[in-house]
């Protein structure tokens, strides 16, 4: 057996393989992105069971064969309890794993982002944020995270710094006035002041006040909207976890 690693990670995804292992998708804070399989995890009693669900936040022990990682042991720091006794609440967790997959590279190390997803978690499970700010802050820093941060320092086209009716152009990521608005093309989201210092409290207050702000109504609505759109049109892919989260909220109203 090789030298043994200990790191910490949040298992990400997990695959049912053979009669009783996981092939687990975990980001780690030193390891980045790693495939780990885990031998014996869904047998009754194996003590690398817990560390091995899905969102299971743990101390891992791993050693390496080839090119694949091996789980030897896995202390629980978090499981998320109060996300997992609520399946609205876990399908909206599930989208931020499934995401976080998407824009993360294997063995390249991003602590950035994995303490986003651990403030989003813990944000839901814990401090029972609203989903609605949660969701759109989540996918607004993750994507300014992952390369693709928006240009909303002030109009585009006029660098007006503050206009009072301002657009938000998802294709492009940049803001826009209302007067140069309406020389652009589709797709253009307007916000309102609430929704606009909402943008910008995520993308540059300190990760620990990113969700220190509250909104209702129709702000609300154009936030999340314009976080949405934004991830779905710069990552052109269409989540499934996103999917399911959506049907849960229309079956729970």
């Amino acid at each position: 057996m090789s030298e043994k690693t200990v790191t910490k990670g949040i298992v990400l995804r997990a695959t049912a393989t053979k009669e009783a292992d996981y092939i687990l998708n975990i980001l780690t804070d030193t390891l980045g992105r790693i495939a780990v399989v885990a031998r014996g995890a869904r047998r009754k009693g194996s003590r690398i069971a817990a560390g091995s669900e899905l969102l299971a936040f743990s101390e891992l022990t791993l050693y390496q064969r080839g090119s694949w990682y091996y789980l030897d042991e896995a202390s629980t720091i978090s499981l998320f309890d109060g996300i997992r006794q609520d399946i609205e609440l876990l399908s909206l967790a599930s989208y931020f794993a499934e995401m976080t997959e998407y824009v993360t590279a294997e063995d390249e190390p991003v602590p950035e982002i994995l303490s986003l997803l651990l403030n989003a978690l813990y944000a839901l499970s814990e401090l029972k944020k609203p989903q609605s700010l949660v969701k759109a802050a989540f996918e607004l820093k993750l994507l300014a995270l992952s390369g693709y941060e928006p240009l909303l320092d002030g109009c585009a086209v006029c660098g007006t710094h503050n206009p009072k009716e301002p657009v938000f152009d998802a294709q492009q990521g940049v803001l826009l006035c209302r007067e140069c608005a309406l020389h652009g093309g589709s797709g253009l989201l307007p916000l309102d002041a609430g929704s606009f210092a909402a943008m910008r409290h995520v993308l540059f207050s300190e990760p620990k006040r990113m969700l220190a702000f509250s909104l209702s109504g129709e702000t609300e609505k154009r936030f999340g909207e314009a976080c949405e759109v934004f991830a779905r049109v710069q990552l052109d892919r269409r989540f499934k976890t996103l999917d399911f989260y959506k049907s849960m909220k229309i079956d729970n109203k």
